[in-house]
Order: structure tokens, then sequence, then C-alpha cells
């Protein structure tokens, strides 16, 4: 048979089609019963259950994984991509407390490879189920002579909701002498990758399928392990601790700040009233390998370390003093809900900054 003329020119519709043909069996596992129509339509119908709230707040996000996607090239591994994005859009909806209710994706590329695409829906698919979040629908462009060879690029767009008397707002309840919880994160995250790429390959010397001391697999994998998803943590520790629903001043879980491109220096302010400051200290954590690696023989000055690299603290909660013992054993007794992570693996956490008076701004001593 002939090759289609739009095949000819690099848009294989047919195979599109083709791979695309497994996708209701995929997102099965991603249904909620809010979900309305089928996969495939021209858009993605969910109908909210309005009974459930009083003042339903409607949260939505949208992010990629950056040059995170590098690495997966060079190695030919995508099935960690597509699981890094969902936790990191239902992480940014979560620190207002929201719950994801579906997500959506864009996945572009020069030439549809079926074992990729395969790849990385699986990864949306398997997050998305981990999260209650419903994957509702997408757009897979086919656009040869835009990138280059093997590569693709992914984006993510999440939507949830909060009841508006349960919404975190760090502005309006953090005070001075609050404590700062911080939560261990796998890595590097999607955050930082193109300092780290240059440390780790170019600076360094290593490749992906290098062993160093320390690192208990490659370079390459500890460099592509999965984003931690804290949603599920965030809304067990709301439900646990903040029991007044409408009086937000007695909330001792009062903020969470997503330690995403910024680090710390710039994600923490965008939680905090103008007139306070947060402190984080040094070693007051147990540092992961791969950033005790770029520590140590980067030579890149702390500062900017801390404000590019989550440095193995993926999420910080702000909590009242004198609940912090309380929620740090919670949090410590948590287990971590992904599929790559060890059964029974519990999430850890440490004390690692207090809340002083400032200017709104965080810093590293």
């Amino acid at each position: 048979m002939k090759q289609k003329a739009y095949a000819a020119a690099g848009v294989d519709i047919d195979l599109g089609n083709k791979v695309k043909a497994t996708l209701p069996q995929l997102l099965a596992s991603t249904h909620r019963r809010e979900v309305l129509g089928k996969v495939g339509g021209f858009g993605g119908l969910f109908q909210l259950d309005l009974k459930k709230y009083r003042e339903p707040i409607l949260v939505s996000s949208v992010d990629g994984v950056g040059t995170k996607l590098k690495i997966a090239f060079t190695m030919d591994k995508h099935d960690t991509i597509g699981a890094a994005l969902v936790n990191h859009c239902v992480n940014d909806i979560a620190v207002l407390g929201a719950e994801p209710l579906f997500f959506l994706d864009y996945l572009g590329t020069g030439k549809l490879e079926p074992h990729v695409f395969t790849d990385i829906i699986k990864g949306f698919a398997r997050a998305c189920a981990e999260n209650n979040c419903a994957l509702i629908g997408g757009e897979t462009a086919q656009m040869p002579g835009f990138y280059q060879k093997g590569e693709y690029d992914v984006s993510g767009t999440i939507v949830g909701v909060v009841e508006k008397s349960r919404m975190l707002n760090g502005q309006k309840t953090v005070k001075r002498g609050d404590v700062v919880i911080g939560i261990e994160s796998s890595g590097l995250h999607t955050n930082g990758y193109s300092l780290g790429r240059k440390i780790y390959f170019e600076q360094l010397g290593y490749k992906p399928s290098s062993r160093v001391p320390g690192l208990k697999g490659t370079v390459g994998q500890e460099l592509l392990k999965e984003h931690i998803s804290y949603g599920p943590l965030v809304q067990k520790l709301v439900k646990k601790f903040n029991l007044s629903p409408r009086a937000p001043s007695l909330w001792p879980v009062k903020a969470f700040a997503h330690i995403t491109g910024g680090g710390f220096v710039d994600n923490i302010p965008r939680v905090l009233p103008k007139s306070l400051d947060v402190v984080i200290k040094k070693g007051s954590w147990d540092m992961l390998p791969i950033f005790q690696i770029i520590e140590q023989k980067s030579g890149v000055p702390d500062e900017e370390l801390y404000q590019v690299f989550n440095m193995g603290i993926g999420m910080v909660s702000i909590v009242s003093a004198d609940k912090a013992d309380a929620v740090l054993k919670f949090i410590n007794a948590s287990t971590l809900r992904s599929s790559s992570a060890k059964d029974g693996q519990k999430h850890k956490a440490w004390l690692i900054g207090e809340v002083v008076k400032g200017k709104g701004e965080a810093r590293v001593e």
C-alpha cells in the first residue's frame, strides 16, 4: 500500500490512532464517578458534586518537568516522567488544601514512538490513580522538524477543589514563633536539572550509567526518580489537625510550600505575611546523597544551591509550635503513597526552621 502523503511528511495519523486505542484501558484506573463521556471527545467532562461543598473553590495549575527530559532521552527510560508531572501538579494545588479532581496532558514530539508514548501515559495513569485524580483528556501532537530526533515535551494541567472555609492561607494565619517542618524529597524532583546535569555530566564527568559511592542506583536512575506526591499526606494532616472549620486562626497546620523552582528562598515567601521571615537551619535534616555530592563537589555557593534545588526537602509545612511534635510524629508514621516506593515506606520529616520577625523572606543559615 502506498504511504499516505501526511505520513510521508512525518505525521502518521493512523499510527497515532492505533497507539491511542489503548487509552481507554489505561485511563480506566483513574475513573471517578463525576467523569462523564468517553475518552476522545473534544473536551473532557467532569460534573462537580456540589452537594459535597458549601462554597467550592476550583484550584488549577499547569507545569512541565523541565530538562529532566534530557536524561530520559539519553537513557530511553520514560516510565517515571508522566508520574513526576502529575505529582508535581498535585503538590502545587495541595498547598492550598485542595484535592485533585482531574488532569489533562500535552505531549509534543517529532515522531511518535509507541513505546515512549505508552510509558509516559502509563505514568500519568498510575499517578492519577494514586492521587484519586481522573485523567480525562489530553493532546498528542506530531510535529516533524520541530523537535530533535528522539525528543519530546510534556506538560500537564490539573484542576482541584477546596471548600472556601477550609482553604489554607498562610499570609493570614502564620505567626511569629511558628515552626517549619520539612518533608523529604526523592531527589531533584522536577527542578534544577539544567544545573544538575552540568554538574554531574560536564563538571564531574559522570555518565547516566555511572555508579558513584553513596548512590544506590546509577546517576541516571537517581536523577530520574519520581517526584513525590504530598497531596494525600496534606489532606490527612488538614483533616486530622485543623478541626475548627470556620476558625482558621485556631488551625495548627497553617501553610505548606512546595519546594520547586526557586528552592527555599523563592517558594516559602509565597505563603508568608509581609512582616515575617522564615529561617531554615542547614544540617537539620538528613540530606540525600545526590545533594551531598552536589554540595561537596560542585563549587556552587550554598546560597545558590538552596535557591535552585530542594536539597532533599520537597515540601515544607508551617505549624504552631505547640503542635509541632504531634504533626512531625504523624508525618513520620504516614505511608508514602507511590508505586515507586517500597512497601510500607514512610514519609520522613524534620523540624528545620522557624518563623521570625522580618519582611516576608526566607533565608537559609
